[in-house]
């Protein structure tokens, strides 16, 4: 059994770790703020779900505070770092700049700093596939040239990753970052397009499609991301002896340090996507065709070769599928 600190455990992907964790016999400890950039209540909800378990501990706390965060790890010998708080979405980073500094920079350098102090075994992180920018390579490889973020959320992503770096190399302390593509599923997140969609195509309102439908995302069910996240939390990063600073790979590194893409790898259109919401609800959609959104990109899709080959496992959960559980999830939640 190991003991471990999950932050942002009443986020989406948080709560479904944390769950998964319970499950295997680990004990929990639970970190998140419960902001108001979506409704707190479906935060507690998903609280609600975990705290009946013994093995589960909740501390309201802001990433911010390092005063609070430091605290939590004084009391606690903990055997990984699972942190997955941040202030999330890309268009929201335009107008709320500060709310980003604050969580995911300053936030994330109060982790890093806890771990360093308590020498924690392995912290894995969470990034993003919007760190990948204004790349058109696709597949998206962690091969690839991360230097051209499109929205500020993905630059404080891509800070991170540079950051959990140089603590790796000065301190060696083993950080893992997971650059999560497009993630969804039952108790997601209100402001990802699958719950919008499926909200207003079942009231009969009209969904915004941007840029005129030529969008493709590699949408990955939330149960696939949880089983990457748990292989890799058992796979403590080590330095790569065979890595070249005179040709450095940058999601490997002479210190302990890696980067993996977490992405079902097989891109869906979104109007194919749309369909699936259609299919699973019954309704078709009123659809509003408009531009490209600022911060935006048209495609993302993921190579997960090296966490194949790294932890044996790769995302697959299809599309369909996935969006007839949320579906489902969504009727029972709201009871619609």
């Amino acid at each position: 059994m190991l003991k471990v600190l999950v932050t942002g455990a009443a986020g989406f992907i948080g709560a479904h770790v944390a769950k998964a964790l319970i499950e295997q016999g680990h004990s929990i400890v639970g970190l998140d703020n419960l902001n108001s950039y979506y409704d707190p209540a479906l935060k507690r909800a998903r609280l609600d779900a975990l705290v009946p378990s013994q093995a589960f501990e909740f501390h309201e706390c802001d990433l911010a505070d390092e005063a609070a965060v430091s605290a939590i790890f004084e009391r606690n010998d903990f055997d990984r770092v699972i942190h997955l708080g941040a202030q999330a979405g890309v268009r929201y980073s335009i107008d709320n700049p500060q709310a980003y500094a604050a969580s995911n920079l300053n936030g994330f350098l109060n982790i890093l700093e806890a771990c360093r102090r308590a020498k924690t075994p392995h912290l894995v992180f969470a990034s993003s596939s919007s760190v990948y920018g204004a790349n058109t390579a696709q597949p998206f490889s962690t091969a690839h040239s991360t230097e051209h973020p499109v929205s500020l959320y993905a630059a404080t992503k891509k800070a991170n990753e540079m950051m959990a770096h140089s603590y790796a190399h000065l301190y060696d302390l083993p950080v893992t970052g997971l650059r999560f593509f497009t993630v969804y599923g039952p108790w997601g997140r209100p402001d990802m397009a699958y719950w919008s969609f499926t909200k207003k195509i079942m009231a009969g309102d009209a969904i915004d499609i941007f840029n005129n439908g030529h969008h493709a995302r590699d949408f990955t069910y939330i149960d696939d991301v949880v089983e990457g996240v748990v292989r890799v939390m058992d796979h403590i990063a080590a330095a790569d002896e065979n890595w070249d600073a005179a040709q450095p790979h940058p999601a490997t590194s002479s210190a302990p340090y890696r980067i993996f893409n977490i992405g079902n790898s097989q891109p869906v259109a979104l109007m194919d996507f749309i369909a699936a919401i259609e299919k699973a609800t019954g309704q078709q959609a009123v659809k509003n065709m408009l531009p490209m959104q600022q911060g935006d990109v048209a495609e993302t899709s993921a190579d997960v070769s090296a966490l194949q080959d790294v932890v044996g496992f790769a995302p697959d959960t299809p599309l369909e599928a996935g969006i007839a559980r949320f579906v489902a999830w969504y009727r029972e939640f709201h009871g619609v």
